[in-house]
This record gives C-alpha cells, sequence and structure tokens, in this order.
C-alpha cells in the first residue's frame, strides 16, 4: 500500500506526456504491438462481450506504465497484461447511448490487489484510464471504434491473476407508463416490468428514483446524506390525459404516458423548466436521462472540474482520475445546476459522464436512476438545496483561513537528515519575516514520520501557530496525538479505498477525531472526494507543479467548485514541486482572496517559504500575507455564511450577475469574485500587463489607486507588475478589516475593529463573531453586527454610517472597541460627527495616528479616515460625513 501511495505522489498527470512517449516505443507502431500481444479479441454487434483471464501474477512490482517491458520482451504478461481489442460498430452507434462508449472491467478474487487499468488507440494515444486498488474496476473507452490495447499494470498483487470483460452496450428505453398508484406519500408509476417513484421533499425539491427491473435500491444512507428526507403529505397527483400531474405547491411534474417521459413546470403548471426530449435509457451497467437544451441554457457543477467553470457544450465526468492538472476530476461531485432554474443531484458512488450538448445526456455506470431536483429562479438558492440534503460546509476554525505551512522534518530524501523539531525554526522564520502562519503541517505521511509531537505543538502554539499532521495510510494514533496539539489533518489518495464512500468515511474519521479528542473544531484536508465532503473537509486539488500555466487554469476550478457547495478549494501555493519566484509570487497573491491556502516545501527541490527567494519577492508576499490577514473578519464572515446558506467565498461571476452573458463563459473565465465585492483578476502569464479584464454592470475601483470604471467593461492594458494583483471593488462594499499591523488572530488588538467602505446608495454588512476555535458556535455562542452606509448627492454630499449593536455574545467578545473607518467618498467632508457630535478634524495621518479620536482626509488617495473613541459593543452608533459625496461614476 504504501508503495502505491508513494508512487502516487512522486508520479503526477504533468508527466503524461513523457509517460505516453515512452510507451509509444515500449508498444511499438499498431501493427507490431498487435503482432506480439498474446490475446485479442473483436466487439461487434454480433459479438458484444469479450472475456479474457490474465495470467497467475506471483508479485507485482512494477509501479507505472514505464516500467512495463514491451510486449516483444514479455510475451507471456509476466509483468504487464496486455490485451488487444477491437470495436467494430455502425457510424453514429453511440449516439444516445448512456455509457458513451465500451466498458472494461477488470475482476480480481481478491480486492486487496491493486493496479492500473490504461487503454491505448492505434497511434498509443491513452483513451482511458482507471487506477484503483478497488474491484471491480471499469474505465470506459468513449465512443469506441477500432482497434485499441488494453494494459493491465499490477503493482501490489500476490498469487492472483484478474478476469477482464469488455462489453458493447444495448441501450433500453422505457416504454409507455401502464398506471400510477399513490404509495404512502410517493406515488408509483407502472411502464412494463419497469417502475419510476415520485417523492417531493419541499415545494421546491423532489426525489425520481427509477428502476428497469422494479425494484427500487439506493446507497447507503449516512454518507453523502445525512438523513432521507420525509415526503410532503399535501402532494396531489391528477391524470391530464396525456401525462399524470404530480403537484406540489410550487411545481408540477409531469409523467408523459406514451412512452413515459418526465417534464417538469412551475407556476401553477405553466412554465417549462426541464423536460426529457427520450425516456430514461439503460444498458447493462449504465442509467440516462435526456434534457431538451435552451438556447441560451447555462451549466455548472459537478464538482471541482480542473480548468473549468461553466459547460455548456462540454462533456464534464464525475468520477476520480488522479489527474491533478488541467482537465482532472478528483474532487467531482454528482450533481449540476442549470440557469433555467434547476439543479439535479444523483445519488449514486458510479462514475458518471455528463454531456451538455443538445440534447443534454447525464449517465451514470448503474443500472438505476436515483435523482433529487431542486428548483429555484437564483442559483444560490438551488446550491442551498443541494446542500441542505448533502450537508453544509463546515465551520472552519479562524486559523484554519490564515496561510499553512507543509513540510517533511523526520527522513526527508530531499532535504537531508532533519527532525520534527526542526519545524521550529522554519515558525521562527515566518514570525522574523512578519508573516502570518495560521498551522503547520510537520510530516508527509510518506515515510516521514515525527517525533517529539507535545514539544512541535507547544513550540508552534508559542508562535501563535497550530500543529498539524498528514497520513496517507490510517489514523491509528488519533487521540493520543490530539491531545499532543494536533489540530489540523491532511489525507491523502489512500483513503479513497475501495470507493469513495471510504473517502467520506476517512474525512469524517480525521474531523471527528480532532473535535471528540479536543474542544476544538475539526479542520480536514483531502485530495479525493464526493458529494457530501464540504461537511467535513478544505478540497485540496493535489500535486501540480509550479507554472503560470498552473496558475491560470485553477482560478475557474475553485470558483467553478462553489456551484457544487464546495467552500473550501485550494491548492499548492506554487505548485508542490516548486517554480520560480515570480510565479510563486503571483500565485500567492491572488490566493490572498481564496479562504484556505497552503505553501507545500518538501517535495520541491528547495524550501519555498515565502521569505527564502529574497528581495523583492519577501516584501511582495508579505504585503499580501499581512493583506490577507487583516481581511480575516471578511473572510470569517463569509465562512459562516457559506456554513449557513452553502454559497462559498470563491464564485464565479455568472453567480453574482447571471443575467449577464459576458459571465457565462470565456470573457470572464480567468477571474472571480471573493465574496460579492472583491473581482480578482490574476495574472497568470510572465507579464507586467493584463488584458481582458470584465468588469460587470456597476461601479468598481481599483483597489490601488481608487479609479474607478462603470460597467459593463472590459478593461485592457492594466499595468500589473510583479507587486500588483489586479483586484476591483464593488461601490457600496462594507469591508470589515482587522487593524494595520495585525500578524495572527491570537493577537490582534479586540479593542480595535476597522472597516473599508466604499460609498455609493445604500449598503451594508452584517458582521459574524464568535470564539474563533471551539465549538461553542453551534450552540448559538456568536454574535453579528449590521454595518449601514447610505450616500446622496455628488461631490460635497453627505455619507452616513449606521453601526449598529453586537448582538449575541461569545467567550472573549470585548465589552467595548473603537472602529476605524476608510471611507472612499470621492470628497473631503466639511465635518465628521459622532452621534452628532463633531470629531476634531488633522491635517495629516501621522496627527490623527496620536490622537483618540477624529479624522482626516487623504487627498492623494481620495479617501477620509476617521477614527472612533471606544464603543461600548451592545450599543450602536451612527457617523455622519457632511460634504462627502459618493463615488463618482
Amino acid at each position: 500500500m504504501k508503495k502505491r501511495l508513494r508512487r502516487r505522489r512522486s508520479r503526477p498527470r504533468a508527466v503524461l506526456t513523457a509517460v505516453l512517449a515512452l510507451l509509444c516505443g515500449l508498444l511499438g507502431a499498431a501493427p507490431a504491438a498487435h503482432a506480439a500481444t498474446p490475446s485479442a479479441g473483436t466487439l461487434s454487434p454480433a459479438q458484444r462481450t469479450v472475456t479474457w483471464q490474465s495470467p497467475a501474477y506471483a508479485a507485482g512490482s512494477v509501479p507505472d506504465p514505464a516500467h512495463c517491458p514491451s510486449a516483444a520482451a514479455d510475451p507471456e504478461g509476466k509483468a504487464c497484461d496486455r490485451f488487444g481489442l477491437t470495436v467494430d460498430v455502425p457510424a453514429g452507434y453511440w449516439q444516445g447511448n448512456p455509457d458513451g462508449g465500451v466498458p472494461v472491467s477488470i475482476s480480481w478474487p481478491d480486492p486487496a490487489m491493486e493496479f492500473d487499468l490504461y487503454v491505448y488507440d492505434s497511434a498509443g494515444r491513452k483513451v482511458a484510464e482507471n487506477q484503483s486498488g478497488a474491484v471491480p474496476t471499469t474505465a470506459v473507452i468513449p465512443e469506441a471504434s477500432g482497434t485499441y490495447q488494453v494494459l493491465v499494470v499490477p503493482y501490489s498483487v500476490t498469487n492472483s491473476s484478474y478476469t477482464a470483460t469488455a462489453l458493447l452496450p444495448q441501450p433500453t428505453t422505457v416504454g409507455d407508463a401502464t398506471g400510477i398508484v399513490r404509495d404512502g406519500d410517493g406515488y408509483l408509476i407502472q411502464a412494463g416490468s419497469a417502475r419510476a417513484r415520485v417523492d417531493f421533499t419541499t415545494e421546491d425539491t423532489f426525489r425520481l428514483q427509477f428502476s428497469p427491473d422494479g425494484t427500487f435500491t439506493a446507497p447507503p444512507v449516512g454518507e453523502m446524506i445525512a438523513t432521507t428526507p420525509p415526503s410532503l403529505k399535501t402532494v396531489q397527483e391528477r391524470d391530464a390525459g396525456d401525462y399524470y400531474a404530480i403537484s406540489s405547491a410550487n411545481l408540477t411534474l409531469r409523467a408523459y404516458k406514451h412512452p413515459l417521459r418526465f417534464a417538469l413546470y412551475a407556476d401553477d403548471n405553466r412554465k417549462p423548466v426541464w423536460q426529457e426530449t427520450r425516456g430514461l435509457t439503460w444498458t447493462q451497467d449504465a442509467t440516462a436521462q435526456t434534457l431538451a437544451r435552451g438556447p441560451q441554457e447555462q451549466f455548472y457543477g459537478a464538482g471541482e472540474q480542473n480548468g473549468s467553470f461553466s459547460h455548456r457544450g462540454k462533456t464534464v465526468h464525475v468520477a476520480n482520475d488522479y489527474n491533478w492538472n488541467e482537465g482532472g476530476f478528483n474532487n467531482s461531485q454528482p450533481f449540476y445546476l442549470s440557469s433555467a432554474g434547476y439543479g439535479v443531484f444523483r445519488h449514486t458512488y458510479a462514475p458518471g459522464v455528463y454531456r451538455f450538448d443538445d440534447p443534454v445526456q447525464t449517465s451514470a455506470q448503474e443500472r438505476r436512476f436515483d435523482g433529487f431536483y431542486f428548483y429555484g429562479p437564483d442559483l444560490k438558492k438551488i446550491i442551498g438545496e443541494y446542500t441542505d440534503l448533502v450537508g453544509k460546509p463546515f465551520m472552519p476554525p479562524v486559523y484554519g483561513l490564515e496561510p499553512g505551512d507543509s513540510d517533511c522534518y523526520l527522513h526527508n530524501a530531499n532535504r537531508g537528515e532533519r527532525h520534527t523539531l526542526d519545524a521550529l525554526k522554519v515558525a521562527d522564520g515566518y514570525t522574523a519575516n512578519q508573516q502570518p502562519l495560521g498551522w503547520m503541517l510537520v510530516n508527509d505521511g510518506y515515510g516521514c514520520g515525527y517525533e517529539n509531537l507535545p514539544q512541535t505543538g507547544q513550540g508552534l502554539r508559542d508562535h501563535h501557530m497550530q500543529l498539524g499532521l498528514w497520513t496517507s495510510t490510517g489514523l491509528p494514533n488519533q487521540g493520543e496525538e490530539v491531545k499532543a496539539g494536533v489540530r489540523v489533518r491532511k489525507l491523502d489518495v489512500a483513503w479513497v479505498g475501495p470507493g469513495y464512500k471510504f473517502a467520506l468515511d476517512g474525512c469524517r474519521k480525521a474531523y471527528d477525531g480532532i473535535e471528540q479528542n479536543s474542544d476544538a473544531r475539526g479542520f480536514v484536508w483531502l485530495p479525493v472526494s464526493w458529494a457530501g465532503a464540504q461537511r467535513c473537509g478544505v478540497l485540496w486539488s493535489g500535486d501540480q507543479k509550479g507554472t503560470y500555466d498552473y496558475v491560470r487554469w485553477q482560478i475557474p476550478t475553485y470558483a467553478g467548485a462553489t456551484m457544487s457547495g464546495i467552500a473550501y478549494n485550494t491548492g499548492d501555493v506554487g505548485g508542490i514541486f516548486g517554480s520560480d519566484p515570480k510565479v510563486e509570487t503571483r500565485d500567492l497573491e491572488w490566493k490572498t482572496f481564496i479562504p484556505a491556502i497552503m505553501t507545500m516545501d518538501g517535495w520541491a527541490a528547495a524550501d519555498k517559504q515565502p521569505w527564502r527567494a529574497g528581495e523583492p519577492y519577501t516584501s511582495i508576499n508579505r504585503r499580501y500575507l499581512q493583506l490577507k490577514e487583516r481581511l480575516l473578519p471578511y473572510f470569517y464572515t463569509l465562512a459562516a455564511q457559506a456554513h449557513r446558506t452553502g454559497v462559498g467565498a470563491v464564485r464565479p461571476l455568472a453567480l453574482e450577475y447571471p443575467d449577464d452573458p459576458n459571465t457565462w463563459g470565456d470573457a470572464a473565465k480567468y477571474e472571480f469574485m471573493s465574496g460579492s465585492d472583491f473581482l480578482v483578476a490574476p495574472v497568470y502569464d510572465d507579464s507586467a500587463v493584463r488584458n481582458g479584464i470584465y468588469l460587470p454592470k456597476g461601479t468598481w475601483v481599483d483597489y490601488w489607486t481608487g479609479k474607478t470604471y462603470q460597467g459593463p467593461t472590459t478593461v485592457d492594458g492594466y499595468r500589473a507588475p510583479l507587486d500588483t494583483l489586479p483586484l476591483f471593488v464593488r461601490a457600496g462594499a462594507v469591508v470589515p478589516m482587522w487593524p494595520q499591523g495585525t500578524l495572527s488572530w491570537e493577537t490582534r488588538d479586540t479593542g480595535r475593529l476597522s472597516y473599508d467602505v466604499y460609498a455609493k446608495g445604500s449598503s451594508s454588512f452584517t458582521l459574524y463573531e464568535d470564539d474563533g476555535t471551539t465549538r461553542a458556535h453551534e450552540q448559538g455562542a456568536g454574535a453579528t453586527q449590521d454595518v449601514t452606509v447610505r450616500s446622496v448627492g455628488r461631490g460635497f454630499g453627505v455619507t452616513t454610517l449606521d453601526v449598529g449593536p453586537s448582538v449575541g455574545d461569545y467567550a472573549g467578545k470585548p465589552a467595548a472597541r473603537a472602529y476605524e473607518f476608510t471611507v472612499h467618498a470621492g470628497a473631503g467632508p466639511g465635518a465628521v460627527l459622532l452621534d452628532h457630535r463633531p470629531l476634531d478634524g488633522y491635517s495629516s495621518q501621522a496627527e490623527l495616528d496620536t490622537a483618540s479620536s477624529g479624522w482626516f482626509y487623504d487627498a492623494a488617495a481620495g479617501v477620509v479616515r476617521v477614527k472612533t473613541p471606544q464603543q461600548p459593543t451592545d450599543c450602536g452608533f451612527s457617523l455622519l460625513l457632511a460634504g462627502a459625496g459618493p463615488l463618482e461614476g
């Protein structure tokens, strides 16, 4: 097992090109490889199944395809097994087929046998793969036609052989509906030997199940869905002639009779939401639904899809392929949502393929259909309904939103002999360079253990950091480790185990281990997951090399993941294997505006902490890390919102501006919203200029210069030297911040709070606070505080800021605090009044800094800086800036 896992970590998919090149040499040209292949078979409409038996392997030790001997050198397949497969089908055969290709399945008598399965076409291109220690394993050759070579690489096998089957699936489509009956609070629809079941669970949500043989099955309750929701009792059914109508107060599901097809309608059965163009269709091992696609309909979701957030016209895989790079899908989820106002969750662990063409076809590799449907014109509402079912994102500890650092200190082959306590020297570096850090992983789980854990934990806490551990195999000592100070867990690919359920179980076990052995909140990272993982984990996109291309494709990846209720999705700053300092700095800049980030050092050629490369990188990285620290009140509030609503902080523009066609696809692919207030457009090439920045409707303020833009517009030629992240703030934004100079949540001045205010019209922000670390928030220990801003007039107008009382209580809540406001008002005020009493004005920031309260107009920055005396947190107050107008434009 360890060997398999080490290979997984040491062989990222970035090397696939080299592997394939080597394979072409090993396999030879197609005819020569065929001549040397010991076995072969042909699939055709007359011969739908081909089965073969492998040689017996006394022991498998081949780590990957590149280490397989050539077919000529291994004619009996004693090291790696090959099978030549020819698929002979007529043109158009795969149109509408649920499998979409030939499934090739591998089964070992012992599920512990571990191997890889690859399929190459006649040109040597890899067209399918499945890497698993699970049995059976299936890879689908998409739209198969022609000659292929199946390669099986056994790497952890003992005295065993496998049986393989290649199948030419034949689809069957459901026939006529022959009757409907009420069954409890749901409805059963008969169609020959097939049956469908419909259960509404809310006025806007229902479950549709279908079985070709009439017997309903489901994955176990407790992993993806904690509790199956009860059916509504108020649903009505009527026979409308051509269809049966099953209706809640808000929706009608039509079940057309000849043949059985479903369609969803809203607005009292008048407005179509979606409709099948073909009845549910199945093969021996797959089931598909086929829907009409609207002329402008957009599709999102499917979990983490590397390099993509918008799926119209694309084929999306819902599975795990261990491809950490663009095009990979390791944290996918069987859920998608449509701009037509609906979302679908397939309640399954089976891999799936979603084709968002016209028509749309979504299939899963199982002979059953089980889907939950969510309705709502607001995409955020659909995400909320989905996460109501599979679970809301967890509430992280506040240190989890600070940066993390990961390395191997004991038995690190890349660094020479070190000890776990050497991690404290790295902690010293962060402190000395005034670069905030919240936590450290001090081992990597791949032969790197630990020692002196309690002393290491205490040393890190002395630096206001938390201790974390990484495991690749299991958690046998959780209790002792957590008691020694472990507050962060990272899991690895071993947690996939025999399927996605195992990944969810591993995440929950690690999460619960922290909570059951301390008063802390669970905080877990994992690289492979499924629906429901957002309840317990930060999803980490895996092993990538640090390049500008890596920076580019991560942008839509993390924004797109939010559309599936994944609130925390991230990748290593600068990649795992290292990059040049420019790339690392550019990557850190934009990741300032995603909630969870980590630097990985142990697998790079040199340590990559953000001061290692020297100047100018150290100063630039310090600037952004300190900005991230100051913004924690904003991001912690967004975390609380995600915990309540399911909607995370990192959002594609389409989520905030769904009616703007420019946000749907490539025009806004490489930018994102951080909350509803920041628009981030990272630089993802070796350039000092950023082009193609799309700003949607509204007024936008350049965060660094104060320049305003009126959207919708596209900004070209934006000057972005290495120290500048293209960053815009929505006019009207109210952004809470910790005071200047804050380096840790633990050492912050709780007697001060800052607000960055972009005054325009009426706007507000509701700050959320709690103790930041314990689970007391689950019992309501927390507080909210409303800040409302109103600006009227232009030029010398009037801006008012109403700060409400902090409502609620928690351990450590300050009884009083002073407030500092930076108001982007467009002009200097004539006076500033606190609760109708004038504050003193000053001519410089230095004078204001030494005063207990007052204000100063910074003409160079175009902002008014206001400082209040200590105010009781249980009381509100009001500021009035007389003669300060709203933002122009």
